[in-house]
């Protein structure tokens, strides 16, 4: 338990039946009138809701512990992603709702921040860009436009994302992992 006093931003709380919220903003408000408050802008962990939400100054809430590690992607098993942590070498299998859509950019070897609070997985957290190779493209036609061109490009993971037209088959580039968009070539 924890007094809305003590509130930080990256703190998470157990609110409504036990739901796991994240706190994005805070802001101790006393006004000229009536009692202290505090007003918070919270993220649901599961499901990435934003919601705001004022507590009164000094009331208990309780905070949840999430252990949030980096952990290398090793390989599938089944409908299982399979994470080693980097210290102790153990293995969690990561079910495809946890990883989300971080599953279009994962490959063997890419490390990621696994979240969990008593044992369950809850999310799996990308770097923000990764770079990957492009598997497959078809070579950009240049045309009369006003603007640069894009086209549909298959990445090594399987996922397809645009790029421009001058990328070519066997590129690497880097790919935003949080919108899916091209950020740029890799110079090798």
């Amino acid at each position: 338990m924890a007094s809305t006093n003590d509130l930080k931003n990256g703190m998470v709380l157990k609110l409504d039946n036990d739901q796991l919220w994240s706190v994005v903003e805070f802001q101790h408000v006393k006004p000229g009138k009536g009692p202290a408050f505090v007003r918070t802008k919270l993220k649901n962990v599961l499901s990435g809701k934003i919601v705001d939400k004022t507590f009164n100054a000094g009331v208990k809430v309780e905070t949840a512990t999430v252990d949030r590690r980096d952990m290398q992607f090793s390989y599938m098993d089944g409908e299982y992603f399979v994470f080693m942590d980097m210290q102790t070498y153990d293995q969690l299998h990561v079910s495809r709702a946890a990883v989300g859509d971080a599953a279009n950019f994962l490959i063997e070897g890419f490390t990621a921040t696994v979240a969990t609070h008593e044992g369950e997985v809850l999310y799996v957290e990308l770097p923000a860009a990764v770079e990957l190779v492009i598997q497959e493209t078809e070579p950009g036609v240049q045309g009369d436009r006003s603007t640069g061109g894009t086209k549909p490009a298959t990445l090594e993971t399987g996922y397809t994302i645009q790029v421009p037209l001058f990328i070519t088959t066997g590129e690497k580039i880097k790919v935003d992992t949080r919108s899916g968009d091209y950020l740029g070539r890799v110079n090798s």
